[in-house]
């Protein structure tokens, strides 16, 4: 790109708001499960999530105790309101609109596989790859800024509109952020933000969208050191009245970048909203996280990422692999490191869920503006643990 010196180069990051018609999806998967959870907390749960105009559809298997108490339909229309759809002018009107259920129990063969009859060692949920990864940009969440800053200006469009401080911003949005970085030895350092892209739905009659945009949202959330030079694209498309999933359809699980590190990091394509958490794809990767951000909480690296691969039925993982990309602390290599999170961390699905208290309902919370780099009570895993050395 113009302007670019050999030794920096550019990222870009993306987030989605809460009123996009996939996050809506998430957002429904994830209160049915704690609705579950309410109920019986060790609730088993694998549940899909569709829209499109006029409609929400639910399919997927639960096995819990007392399923009855679980209104999957009411649910499902609570969220939407609680978002934004309150009417079809909007994007979905939660009264009105038509929900489509099919959601039997769990299959009795996938039961025996993992949790029946099983105590402590009970197997992994599935098969799979799943990923951890943390990095120094920000000292305080150990979270790739160009990713952190797009999910806060999200969730400061989803303030300011349910605040009614911009009463004409409607639910559906997304953000995009392009930094330049400068390499330091095997690492490297935010420089600037070299572009920052909003689109926004709002009404027909809104006014001074970018200045608003432009002031409330993204000096509100960028740090003025990083606004250098910067381009600004705010609803380059034009007009946005129109969103929702009146616009696009939407689907549970289709944003799995956007919930995890905003493409730093690899994703072994499970998503997480849904899922309880014996479903490794769900707390492996919280887990994973937990451990890299450990790692680099402690000094031991600049970046730490950390795979870790599961069958189902069994409860070891396969595999753990550590790498640092070379930042890791002078004296130590990616072995030690690999000594030190196999020392201090067991990965066996029973024990995640008991460390990182994953049994209670608090996945609601974690469906829209990020799974990760969120410094919240409810998320165990981005506490950095104290590792004996």
């Amino acid at each position: 790109m113009e302007g670019k010196r050999n030794d920096h180069f550019f990222f870009a990051s993306e987030s989605v708001g809460e009123g996009h018609p996939d996050k809506l999806c998430d957002q429904i998967s994830d209160a049915i499960l704690d609705a579950a959870l309410e109920i019986d907390p060790n609730a088993k749960f694998g549940l899909e999530t569709a829209t499109k105009t006029g409609m929400v559809v639910l399919l997927g298997e639960i096995r819990m105790k007392e399923r009855e108490k679980v209104d999957l339909e009411q649910i499902a229309r609570r969220v939407c309101k609680e978002v934004g759809y309150t009417s079809a002018d909007i994007g979905l009107d939660c009264d009105q609109m038509q929900v489509i259920i099919n959601v039997p129990d769990q299959s009795e063969e996938i039961a025996q596989a993992v949790h029946v009859d099983k105590s402590e060692d009970y197997g992994a949920g599935d098969q799979g790859i799943m990923f951890g990864y943390a990095c120094d940009d920000d000292p305080v969440t150990l979270h790739p800024l160009t990713h952190l800053y797009c999910n806060l200006m999200c969730e400061k469009m989803a303030e300011l509109r349910k605040s009614g401080e911009i009463a004409w911003l409607r639910p559906d949005c997304k953000s995009q952020i392009t930094m330049e970085y400068k390499k330091v030895g095997n690492n490297f350092e935010p420089v600037r933000v070299h572009n920052v892209l909003i689109s926004t739905q709002h009404d027909a009659d809104a006014e001074n969208i970018q200045e608003t945009i432009k002031e409330k949202v993204i000096h509100a959330i960028i740090p003025e050191k990083y606004l250098i030079d910067t381009t600004y694209f705010i609803n380059p498309s034009g007009s946005f009245v129109s969103g929702g999933p009146e616009a696009d359809a939407g689907l549970t699980g289709r944003k799995i970048i956007v919930d995890t590190y905003g493409g730093w990091a690899p994703h072994g394509g499970g998503a997480f909203s849904g899922k309880d958490a014996s479903k490794v794809d769900r707390s492996a990767a919280y887990y994973s996280r937990f451990a890299a951000k450990s790692i680099v909480h402690a000094g031991l690296a600049k970046r730490c990422l950390i795979q870790v691969s599961y069958s189902i039925g069994i409860a070891k993982p396969l595999s753990i692999h550590v790498d640092s990309y070379g930042t890791v602390k002078e004296g130590l290599n990616d072995d030690d490191l690999a000594r030190i999170i196999d020392e201090n961390f067991d990965f066996r699905p029973s024990n995640i869920i008991k460390e990182l208290d994953l049994k209670r309902p608090i996945f609601r919370k974690t469906a829209a503006f990020g799974h990760f780099g969120r410094n919240e009570p409810e998320f165990t895993w981005e506490s950095p643990k104290e590792l004996n050395l």
